[in-house]
């Protein structure tokens, strides 16, 4: 398999893209500039087994064939550009507080909808599909969640994934090569301190037109508003909000301390599977700096953005009470939570029990953490989000 691995360098990708495609044009090019960066990187810096290079360049490819593919089809069927995308909610929080509850229980609302994990992973049609019959990317999707689950069983207990889940756009992002999802799977430092500085403007402006897509090729969406989700936002909440004035801007709160060695966790398991050099410690402390930093700007940020516009939630009383906090985001959203979206919520609990999950073991020491640290870089936050839960526990 691996004798046929595309060579990680621009111009290899960029051909192999075409000539799996048949088509040449990718559309606006400023995915380039953040291309290059990320080519660079992992030259520089990633430490890619024989096996990681295989797969990130198929990664790589898979992304570019899907933008040319979309391309094609809005030359094709320039009424795509005419879909009527709303956004009613984004979730915006760290990992492991939540968020994934929240969004696939929203999710599952009649009156909403969300993009499902082989969507995220095959957003354009396969060559010779009919509109409306994605069996043929479902069924790649479904062989790709195999071959993830069969290297990585740990991901059962860290983020459970089928294919008909609502699942993040950050699969979306990483195909533009931006977002958190190349430092989740890559220790790329040069990239993450390029992406902490970038103009994340146009990742919007893109993702607002895959909405587009999405909608054109399945009508069932028709009227139906979107609900988002990813911890990638957290990179550019203002860009965010702009692009979307509508969306309602949803955070689920948790102790960093449970939640920053759990992620750290995942990114190591997702760097594990194509680096035979990954370091848990060193991947701990990219997350506790990188993530306590983002947070820190985004709290600087909502005043601008507009308090009125986000919808804070706590992880304990979500767990308490689902449904309660999702009447409080329709009520945001400016919607009733009618008996529909509510019985479709219940039914969406009672598939998916959350005491029938693996467990997910982890340590703060392993990956280079103390509490003390974590607590100093989330002091503020805490302060302000958990601090009903510290004078309760007093």
């Amino acid at each position: 398999m691996t004798d046929a691995a595309v060579p990680l360098e621009y111009d290899a990708l960029i051909a192999a893209a075409r000539q799996r495609s048949g088509l040449e044009d990718f559309g606006p090019d400023w995915i380039f500039t953040p291309f290059r960066v990320y080519l660079d990187a992992i030259a520089k810096e990633a430490e890619l087994s024989e096996i990681g290079r295989f797969i990130q360049g198929e990664s790589i490819i898979k992304g570019l064939v899907a933008r040319l593919r979309r391309t094609d089809d809005i030359r094709r069927h320039p009424e795509i550009l005419d879909e009527q995308v709303t956004v009613a909610a984004t979730i915006v929080s760290l990992h492991r507080t939540g968020s994934t509850l929240m969004h696939r229980m929203l999710g599952s609302a009649p009156s909403l909808t969300a993009m499902h994990w082989w969507e995220t992973q095959f957003p354009a049609p396969l060559e010779g599909e009919a509109r409306g019959d994605p069996g043929g990317r479902r069924a790649a999707a479904q062989t790709l969640l195999d071959q993830w689950l069969a290297a990585m069983p740990e991901l059962l207990s860290i983020h459970p994934m089928s294919l008909d889940q609502p699942d993040e756009e950050v699969s979306l992002q990483e195909q533009m090569f931006m977002g958190l999802s190349p430092e989740s799977f890559l220790h790329i430092p040069s990239y993450a301190a390029w992406s902490a500085t970038a103009d994340h403007r146009p990742v919007y402006e893109d993702l607002r037109l895959w909405l587009q897509y999405l909608q054109w090729q399945d009508r069932s969406r028709a009227g139906r508003a979107w609900v988002l989700k990813t911890p990638a936002h957290l990179t550019a909440p203002e860009q965010l909000a702009a692009v979307f004035p509508e969306t309602v801007i949803v955070m689920t709160h948790r102790d960093p301390i449970k939640t920053i060695p759990s992620f750290a966790s995942m990114s190591f398991t997702l760097r594990r599977m194509l680096s035979d050099r990954a370091d848990k410690a060193r991947t701990g402390r990219h997350w506790l700096d990188r993530l306590s930093t983002l947070m820190s700007r985004l709290m600087r940020l909502r005043p601008s953005i507009g308090e009125h516009r986000f919808v804070d939630i706590d992880y304990e009383e979500l767990v308490k009470d689902p449904i309660a906090q999702a009447r409080r985001v329709f009520a945001a959203m400016g919607r009733e939570l009618g008996g529909e979206d509510e019985a479709a919520m219940r039914a969406w609990f009672g598939r998916n029990p959350r005491d029938g999950r693996p467990s997910h073991q982890y340590g703060l020491e392993e990956y280079g953490l103390t509490a003390e640290a974590i607590d100093e870089r989330f002091a503020d936050y805490k302060a302000r989000f958990l601090k009903r839960r510290a004078v309760e526990a007093a």
